[in-house]
């Protein structure tokens, strides 16, 4: 057994005090050279040995650890050769009257040390060995929604794997490791590290393998998870196995016997198995003689069977036009839904494609986007079924959870190895009245800075009820100085009422000018916007038909937009607050005449006039400050536009190389599918609750002027496995992104996006501080060494090692915060 005193909390992943009695622990299982990487170069990288240990108690608790080597160290060689010891021992009895005491070397902050109870862990991602990277890593994610270090294991450096085979005997522990007529406790002999420890953590617990993302371990799945992770998920051969298996392939078909498929006996048996993925990679199947066509075949078989199914639903088609088009029909055709309805009377062929080409993919591509959509519904009722469990379980002695909006949120690869940032955000207690007056003194001056009121908005937001966002908002935007006495704020407000009672002077009432032809191109513009803008709204639902036909002037309506009447009927109806968003829109085409009305200026105005209860001039000048933020999206070049995607891309490259290398193949680089998004911040992706609470974040410029791009890169984040499995096409990516609309969930997007940004901020600060410790290093050794022709040499090997990425001005202007 292993005694083991503790001196931290058990819950942070680290090592807690305790009394004698129940400090006893049983070493079970042993590897050394199981690294962690601290960053993304290998000098850094901490070797250490990870462990199994039982606590003896009346209810064993069972523990994962990870020791640093030069913890063990400190202690001696003695310590160092019990650990060695237990991985030596190729038995798996816990009743071995061998006992190792040690004990564990104090916990340092810096060591990276954790032990944490199996209880604890919800899942662990396992990554085997590949060609491209030789050493296997698991990933281990807690129940309470933290990552630990993950952990790389160097098979080619570890005591255990390294040692030549002997045959196991319970009484020697030099018979390491066992042969292959072992017991079933011995490891395999051609395993991996992970799948080793894999192998002896099911002895004490169940691991469940997901069938969304093989790779991905399910510690004690409760239902929910089970439900969740064993729905199965048919791979793109799945059509040709099950054809092979079935007596389709020896049978009368009518598809010729060259493009039938080949049974699964046909298959080489010296073809390489992957016990990590269900089905031969590319890779794999290149390895196979040239005279062996399976990919071949298995395309065709598919091909004639989803053609087979293509015959069948186009005649049955032409069965029911022929039918509907009938006269005798005709009294039936009204009460029969629309797509029935579309088929009657159609002339020509009509065939499926020609419907899915409508929705921008083809046949066989509509049927992976559906999937994706459908799998990333089966994952986020997962994740959620998930943080239900993890709220309602009790916290087990003194552990301390932390229950956080990200779930299994990972960093991305390239940040991995760098301390994981937390999200701050509070969205469960937003700013309320009662605080909002306590930030000011009597004379409305604030007792705050800027830069805090700023900050509380970004993490907490603002409460819906009441009016406070009319109050706040201008103070974000800007429209009303901050440090200044009530007295002169009104006064320099009742200066800019009087301003935009002269700009809309300058059209209003002024028939020379607005019926000029210019005009009249910019009033139609405007006006079939708003005809169709947040109509859900009340105040923009009801027409001038739902409301009294008479003022107290008589008037019908107090100003017209529409160039022409019979426009009016041409369009959606209208009424007074439509007709006061179009107005206040041509005012700002006057306002700033170099730039215009460009379309999509009205879902930005709109929420706006909402917010500010219908006020002409507050909403007006708030739409200033917001288009004096967005100018850029509203460019008529589109300069402006290609610039916010093109730095877009750059992020996701250093951020997400998996997922750039997807897009690149699939010619999505070009980010159309996120122009929506970034051009007018998500208003058509979100709720408008969500609207507003997501503006009023992103206008904070807290961390950065150009959060939104954040906030873009969180999205596709959420759904990068979705994207990176099923979508291979550009309209594929294209058709599922523009589906995401209402469904993606603000507050975890959010929380997403800031660990996002302080990873890239991390991610920069680490690049320039190697950058100049390597230029720095080898300016002096230059130095020194001048003169021999070797010493030259050395120094170009060593800068030719200087590959690190080259971070644009676009990508370091993200880190600018402040207007």
């Amino acid at each position: 057994m292993v005694e083991i005193h503790r001196t931290q909390s058990e819950s942070s992943g680290s090592l807690s005090p305790s009394t004698e009695e129940e400090s006893k622990y049983r070493l079970l299982y042993s590897k050394s050279k199981v690294y962690v990487n601290p960053t993304a170069y290998a000098r850094d990288n901490i070797p250490g040995f990870v462990a199994l240990v039982k606590r003896e108690a009346v209810n064993p608790i069972y523990l994962l650890a990870w020791i640093p080597e030069t913890l063990l160290c400190e202690k001696g060689t003695d310590e160092w050769n019990k650990f060695v010891k237990i991985e030596e021992r190729a038995t798996l009895d816990e009743e071995d009257e061998d006992a190792v005491l040690i004990d564990l070397p104090t916990q340092r902050p810096e060591s990276y040390a954790f032990s944490v109870p199996l209880t604890s862990i919800y899942s662990l991602l396992v990554q085997p060995p590949t060609l491209s990277s030789w050493y296997g890593t698991i990933g281990i994610n807690l129940i309470n929604s933290s990552t630990l270090p993950t952990l790389h294991f160097h098979d080619d450096e570890s005591l255990s794997m390294t040692l030549p085979s002997r045959h196991t005997s319970r009484n020697s522990t030099s018979a390491y490791p066992p042969s292959t007529s072992s017991s079933s406790s011995s490891r395999p002999p051609n395993s991996w590290g992970g799948e080793d420890l894999l192998s002896r953590l099911r002895s004490y617990a169940h691991l469940l393998r997901s069938t969304l993302q093989p790779s991905l371990f399910i510690v004690d799945p409760s239902k929910a998870d089970i439900d969740a992770h064993t729905t199965q998920i048919f791979d793109d051969d799945a059509v040709d196995d099950i054809l092979a298996q079935s007596s389709y392939a020896s049978s009368h078909s009518p598809v010729p016997a060259h493009r039938r498929p080949r049974p699964l006996s046909d298959v080489p048996a010296n073809a390489p198995s992957n016990s990590y993925s269900p089905r031969s990679s590319v890779l794999h199947r290149s390895l196979y003689p040239p005279s062996i066509s399976t990919t071949q075949s298995s395309s065709q078989a598919r091909m004639a069977l989803l053609q087979s199914f293509s015959n069948i639903t186009r005649a049955t088609r032409h069965a029911a036009q022929n039918i509907l088009s009938h006269p005798l029909a005709k009294p039936i055709v009204p009460h029969l839904p629309d797509p029935v309805k579309s088929l009657v009377n159609v002339n020509g062929d009509l065939e499926w494609g020609s419907w899915v080409e409508k929705g921008g993919v083809g046949e066989f591509e509509s049927a992976r986007v559906y999937l994706a959509r459908w799998a990333r519904i089966v994952a986020e009722e997962g994740d959620r079924a998930r943080k239900r469990e993890a709220q309602a379980l009790p916290s087990s002695s003194n552990v301390v959870e932390e229950i956080s909006p990200l779930g299994v949120f990972e960093l991305l690869h390239s940040t991995v190895n760098l301390p994981s940032p937390k999200t701050s955000r509070d969205p469960a207690h937003p700013i309320d009245e009662a605080l909002w007056a306590k930030w000011f003194d009597k004379d409305g001056r604030p007792k705050v800075r800027l830069e805090e009121m700023r900050r509380q908005v970004f993490r907490r937001g603002i409460t819906p009820y009441g009016n406070l966002r009319k109050k706040m908002w201008p103070f974000i935007l800007g429209v009303h100085e901050w440090d200044i006495t009530g007295s002169e704020r009104e006064a320099k407000w009742e200066e800019k009422r009087k301003r935009y009672r002269e700009i809309k002077d300058e059209w209003c009432g002024v028939p020379e000018v607005f019926d000029r032809p210019d005009i009249l191109e910019e009033r139609h513009r405007i006006d079939v916007d708003c005809r169709r803008t947040d109509r859900t709204q009340p105040l923009f639902s009801t027409s001038y038909e739902d409301t009294p036909d008479n003022d107290p002037n008589g008037n019908r309506r107090y100003t017209t937009i529409s160039p022409q009447m019979s426009d009016i009927g041409a369009q959606s109806p209208s009424n007074e607050h439509i007709d006061r968003l179009a107005g206040i829109l041509l005012t700002y085409n006057f306002y700033n005449k170099e730039l215009g009305y460009v379309q999509g200026m009205s879902d930005l105005c709109a929420p706006l006039y909402v917010v500010m209860g219908s006020d002409e001039e507050l909403t007006f000048w708030c739409f200033v400050e917001v288009m004096n933020r967005m100018i850029q999206n509203f460019l008529r070049d589109q300069s402006g536009m290609k610039k916010q995607l093109s730095t877009l891309q750059e992020l996701i490259c250093v951020m997400d190389p998996d997922l750039y290398r997807h897009l690149e193949k699939t010619d999505g680089l070009n980010l159309f599918f996120c122009f929506r998004w970034v051009l007018i911040a998500f208003k058509r992706e979100f709720p408008f609750d969500d609207v507003l609470r997501l503006w009023e974040v992103l206008w904070t410029d807290y961390y950065s002027n150009e959060f939104v791009l954040f906030v873009a890169l969180a999205v596709l984040e959420s759904h990068r496995d979705m994207i990176l499995r099923y979508l291979v096409e550009f309209d594929e990516i294209l058709k599922y992104c523009n589906e995401l609309s209402m469904t993606i969930e603000l507050d975890s997007t959010l929380a997403q996006a800031e660990v996002l940004f302080l990873s890239f901020a991390q991610l920069v600060a680490d690049i320039d501080r190697r950058r100049a410790e390597e230029v720095t290093d080898s300016t002096s050794s230059v130095l020194r060494r001048r003169g021999t022709a070797a010493s030259e040499s050395e120094g170009k090997t060593f800068l030719s090692k200087v590959a690190m990425p080259t971070l644009s001005n676009n990508l370091r202007d993200l880190l600018k915060a402040g207007r």
